[in-house]
């Protein structure tokens, strides 16, 4: 099984033009959840921090690094630009459920302690995403 494990590799292949465009993506969104809030109030407001704000922008990007890198080799990249993007999409399919999980947690204990409230939803997301992660890798090996 390989381990999770982290890597910068793929932060020196993008473009400074990329990381603006998600930066951009990820502050528009929160300055839309603001702005919802304000108007509707923090419960209407809270369903749109579930926005995948950069989602959008890493699936395209992630897909144009595949293709790129494909056609550096001499081949079409199409269909693995698609996979490399839907490979993502997987992952944060799963990462909604670790938010769930964080959601539920925080909402049954902020009553007690908003630090307590977070120290578990917290817990409850990694584990919930961790858990959701190995189940799907057991599954596609078996």
């Amino acid at each position: 099984m390989t381990p999770i494990r982290f890597s910068t590799s793929s932060l020196r292949k993008g473009r400074w033009y990329e990381y603006l465009i998600r930066f951009a993506l990820g502050g528009g969104a929160t300055v839309f959840t603001g702005v919802i809030s304000s108007y509707c109030g923090a419960y209407i407001g809270g369903a749109f921090l579930a926005l995948p704000a950069i989602f959008c922008a890493s699936a395209t990007l992630i897909e144009k690094h595949e293709i790129r890198r494909k056609r550096d080799a001499g081949m079409d990249g199409e269909r693995r630009g698609q996979q490399a993007a839907a490979l993502d999409a997987a992952g944060a399919a799963l990462g909604a459920f670790g938010m769930l999980a964080f959601a539920l947690a925080f909402a049954l204990t902020v009553d007690r302690s908003v630090s307590a409230a977070f120290v578990a939803a917290s817990l409850a997301w990694i584990t919930c995403s961790v858990t959701a992660w190995y189940l799907r890798r057991r599954m596609r090996l078996a």
